[in-house]
């Protein structure tokens, strides 16, 4: 018993240590990002924000993705209904006189309830389909976005989408940066907060439970994991995510509209997990870093060319790139950019993190435990066994002649 006690406060204590370090980790690279902001120029701020807010949708996606086992290939839906949420309350408050940060708070929190609300509905989808079905019914929300939007025109308005007001850079910081730059500073916290706070939630017990549901479903749900449950939990929480990125893009941008997620960047944005590093946060950040950068320094290259030849590369050569890259990475590197970086070792006897334990000893362990002879019973039966002389000879089975 004692034994098993302290097996479970080690693994506790384990546990919180490795989240106590995932939120320093977090602070420090936020502050640096912050930091950042004031060496670049406003356009280069500007692509700052834009990374910020993509990989809040990419995080989610590759914790749904890498951890939970679910291909959702409609993403940019899930994004465009936190830009939807956060335009029309910023809109309505702007209207009664509300502004600042009450807006901003506000806005956020409407489009974090629209994420999480449509994320639930794909969720109880996730629970009872799987593989290419549940891919499909994902694929058919962003495909159905330009739809919702016609058919709600006078609400979304159409493809013209909806334009907001830019919230001004608050008078106390008005002298030390731009507009741009605060834009990324909101940006940056936004998703310094949300990324880390999503990572310690599946460094902890709900991470286990995915990648459990992942790698075997029937021994989870056999060990008692609510494998239903979990996958809608993992839908919601990656729809939160998105639509904070969603949100947050349109903080920037001050627009939201149907053309800007459509099915190619809801593919894309899978692509670059997958290029990233698939099931990494680390790989998230690169994805969408690829996502903003690739096209941007693509059009510098082509700017040079006739204009009809710039033109025509314009859209297609960022696609043909990223299918490059996809290939090139599935071949040479599975695990992503990602699995580039050297881990570091573990010191000897130190507990391991909780990402980093294989997911299919999740269930063994909990199946184990069930069909453990109890503690008691363990001890008698050691105790008459020592009782039993060493030089009697043991008996064998007779065998038959």
């Amino acid at each position: 018993m004692n034994g098993i006690r302290t097996a479970l406060i080690r693994n506790t204590a384990a546990r919180r240590v490795g989240i106590r370090g995932v939120l320093v980790r977090g602070a420090v690279l936020t502050a640096l990002a912050l930091a950042a902001t004031f060496a670049l120029d406003p356009y280069r701020n500007f692509q700052l924000a834009t990374i910020a807010a993509t990989f809040c949708a990419t995080a989610g996606l590759t914790v749904l993705v890498g951890w939970t086992g679910q291909l959702s290939l409609g993403h940019a839906a899930l994004m465009a209904a936190g830009g939807y949420g956060y335009a029309l309350t910023a809109r309505a408050l702007t209207e009664v006189g509300v502004g600042g940060a009450p807006r901003f708070l506000l806005s956020l929190l409407a489009a974090v309830l629209l994420a999480a609300a449509v994320g639930w509905l794909l969720g109880l989808a996730a629970a009872r389909l799987r593989g290419p079905y549940l891919a499909g019914v994902t694929l058919a929300v962003v495909i159905a976005l330009p739809a919702v939007a016609t058919v709600f025109s006078p609400v979304l308005r159409g493809d013209q989408g909806l334009q907001i007001r830019p919230d001004p850079v608050p008078s106390a910081l008005a002298s030390i940066m731009v507009l741009e730059q605060w834009q990324a500073w909101v940006a940056i916290l936004v998703t310094g907060i949300v990324v880390t706070s999503l990572v310690a939630v599946c460094r902890g017990r709900w991470g286990l439970w995915m990648r459990a549901v992942r790698d075997d479903e029937t021994a989870a749900r056999i060990s008692g994991i609510r494998s239903g449950r979990v996958k809608v939990g993992a839908f919601a929480l990656s729809a939160v995510t998105a639509g904070v990125g969603g949100a947050l893009l349109c903080f920037v941008t001050q627009s939201v509209s149907p053309g800007a997620y459509t099915l190619a960047f809801s593919l894309l944005l899978v692509v670059a997990v997958v290029v990233g590093g698939l099931g990494s946060v680390g790989g998230a950040a690169i994805g969408a870093a690829l996502i903003v950068l690739v096209p941007w320094v693509l059009g510098t290259l082509t700017a040079s060319l006739p204009a009809e030849a710039a033109q025509r590369l314009s859209g297609n050569l960022p696609v043909l790139v990223f299918g490059a890259l996809l290939t090139v990475m599935i071949l040479v590197r599975p695990g992503g950019l990602a699995s580039l970086r050297p881990r570091r070792r573990r010191a000897p006897g130190s507990a391991a993190p909780a990402s980093d334990i294989p997911a299919a000893t999740v269930a063994e362990r909990s199946a184990s435990a069930s069909v453990a002879p109890a503690p008691a019973a363990s001890a008698h039966r050691a105790a008459d066994e020592a009782a039993v002389p060493a030089s009697l000879p043991t008996r064998t089975p007779d065998r038959k002649r």
